[in-house]
């Protein structure tokens, strides 16, 4: 059983700069991938729990396909005759 390697926005930020000590990626970067959700996480109280692994595979790949939600079924339009198009002026005070 592979347990995830599951650390906060800090956490991830210090381990990447330990795999990389040139690396540009800040903690505010990380947060803002997490939030805009490029990045799954979880939420623990007030903090975000992200899989390093999960991040490491983003950064080798931030253009990867994203899987389409699917879109909501359009409503329905409804016509509406002119009679009560024209009462509906009258009752707001349009038409006399």
């Amino acid at each position: 059983m592979n347990i995830p390697r599951m650390r906060t926005v800090p956490e991830a930020s210090a381990e990447l700069k330990a795999l990389d000590e040139h690396t540009a990626l800040t903690q505010c970067a990380i947060r803002r991938l997490v939030l805009d959700g490029k990045i799954k996480s979880v939420k623990a109280g007030r903090k975000h729990l992200i899989n390093f692994d999960d991040l490491l595979s983003y950064l080798l790949d931030p253009f990867q396909e994203e899987t389409p939600e699917e879109e909501a079924p359009a409503a329905a339009v409804t016509n509406i005759s002119a009679d009560r198009i024209e009462s509906y002026k009258r009752n707001i005070g349009l038409v006399k």
